[in-house]
């Protein structure tokens, strides 16, 4: 565990990072207790970084082996579990590789890769990548992953990974191995591994242009019976998604894995899922209509997170509601169109005023976006979920359905594969309507609920008038990311 005392991190002292990472490859070698993992990263000095910077990859309470660059064995005498620095890199790209050791049967944190029950899993949001590997461990840094997993084939059956698979097969010992290869750029906070004894049900969805996808939920042994719902959902979902947002599926392969041990309620790593089971599994003879909403709710918010959190992903974690506040605006519309509006709304109003409305008014109160924190973990809360969905209703509200719809549309073609911010997501809508809406930005730069004095040039927006804030909140706002 990290000990030393840290200052708080501010939202005005971003910069962008000294380096790029250009494309990781992985192999993990999987076991209890001692796990190897060999990552070999294609590094590039960032042009809006600072010329001839250190390189700091970092870790967390990490086993260094061995590293080098570009063959070149490094002095490991000055690296530390949390931080692998190179003093001069060379100015053109170059490769470093690094092997470290894990322990995934003793990493009771649940953060990295741990061992759950009957699989290895991993959980890298926010910060957890830096307990597999030494990395720019931050979301503005976008690469390209291949992962390569290998495991006694008997106790690891499955084994996945992001993207599509590529390449599987035996190997000697009673062992096997798969690799998995996502075409798309991402942050490492999405990065996912599974290996274990897991039962599965599949099914097909052919997207609007007709591509065939194909879906997989995999669970502990013994429980695919229960996860019929879950599939239903995650179709509903994807076509939904398609007819109201114009959203479709950009890979081959989409699959969910359900867990019992896993620290949040989910986590929309690209195309693979991870759920703690409550949040997939519904036995028709004991769950109720609340549960199966349950499901559905968080199944389409961890697949809308493909567009608004994976495809567009978040500069800093001070961006933190523009992936999840967007994606709760998102969700609730689903079920919305799904159940009875009227009866969702009446249902997040109430949950807001009983939670939101509470943290706003208390000692913990903070800004939509805020603007310093001291561990990114405390900032999964009703504000940043709930509180960031009912700014996005508020602002489709004020611009109005049509060119709410144009706005989302500009910001899926403008901000697709990149890291965004607030202000470049309110600025889709700015240019789609031509209006200045700097002002809307005190709703997400401000803690509590003042009164704010919006003036407007079109339609029923052509004068002076007061927006109070009536928001919803979803019943379990720290329990998906």
């Amino acid at each position: 565990m990290r000990t030393e005392t840290a200052g708080p991190i501010l939202l005005k002292d971003y910069k962008p990072s000294d380096y790029n990472i250009e494309t990781v490859d992985l192999c993990f070698r999987l076991n209890d207790s001692e796990t190897a993992v060999v990552s070999t990263l294609k590094i590039a000095p960032n042009p809006l970084g600072m010329p001839g910077a250190p390189l700091r990859l970092v870790g967390d309470c990490l086993t260094l082996v061995s590293a080098s660059l570009d063959g070149l064995e490094l002095n490991l005498s000055l690296a530390t579990p949390n931080l692998l620095q190179v003093d001069n890199p060379p100015s053109e790209p170059f490769h470093i590789q690094i092997e470290t050791l894990l322990n995934p049967l003793a990493n009771t944190q649940l953060m990295g890769l741990f061992r759950s029950g009957a699989a290895f899993c991993t959980q890298c949001e926010a910060e957890g990548f830096r307990r597999i590997t030494y990395f720019l461990d931050r979301p503005d840094v976008l690469s390209i992953y291949t992962t390569r997993i290998e495991a006694d084939k008997e106790t690891c059956p499955v084994l996945l990974g992001n993207g599509n698979i590529i390449d599987q097969g035996d190997l000697e010992g009673a062992r096997h191995y798969a690799v998995w290869h996502d075409p798309h750029p991402k942050p490492s906070y999405l990065f996912a591994l599974v290996g274990g004894k897991l039962d599965s049900i599949s099914d097909n969805f052919i997207t609007a242009s007709g591509r065939k996808v194909t879906l997989g939920i995999f669970v502990e042994p013994g429980k695919t019976e229960r996860a019929s719902y879950a599939m239903d959902a995650l179709k509903r979902s994807m076509a939904w998604d398609e007819k109201i947002f114009g959203c479709e599926y950009d890979l081959d392969i989409f699959n969910i894995v359900a867990v019992s041990d896993f620290n949040m309620g989910a986590m929309e790593n690209k195309g693979l899922n991870v759920f703690n089971d409550k949040f997939v599994l519904a036995d028709p003879n004991t769950a109720t209509d609340v549960d199966y909403a349950h499901i559905e709710a968080v199944i389409a918010h961890e697949y809308f997170h493909n567009w608004t959190g994976n495809r567009i992903t978040c500069r800093d974690w001070f961006q933190l509601c523009l992936k999840e506040g967007l994606t709760v605006f998102r969700d609730q519309e689903f079920s919305s169109d799904e159940r009875s509006r009227a009866v969702k709304r009446i249902q997040d109003v109430k949950n807001l005023r009983n939670v939101q409305f509470v943290e706003d008014a208390g000692p913990l109160s903070h800004n939509v976006r805020p603007d310093s924190y001291f561990e990114i973990s405390n900032f999964y809360t009703a504000t940043i979920y709930e509180k960031g969905s009912e700014i996005v209703r508020m602002l489709k509200t004020l611009v109005g359905d049509e060119a709410f719809r144009s706005g989302m549309r500009l910001y899926f073609e403008r901000c697709d594969g990149s890291a965004a911010t607030v202000e470049d997501f309110l600025g889709c809508f700015a240019e789609v309507t031509g209006r200045n809406l700097d002002v809307f930005m005190r709703w997400y730069n401000q803690a509590g609920t003042p009164l704010v004095t919006v003036t407007t040039s079109q339609n029923l927006l052509d004068q002076t008038f007061t927006v109070t804030l009536q928001q919803s909140t979803a019943s379990t706002p720290l329990q998906a990311t």
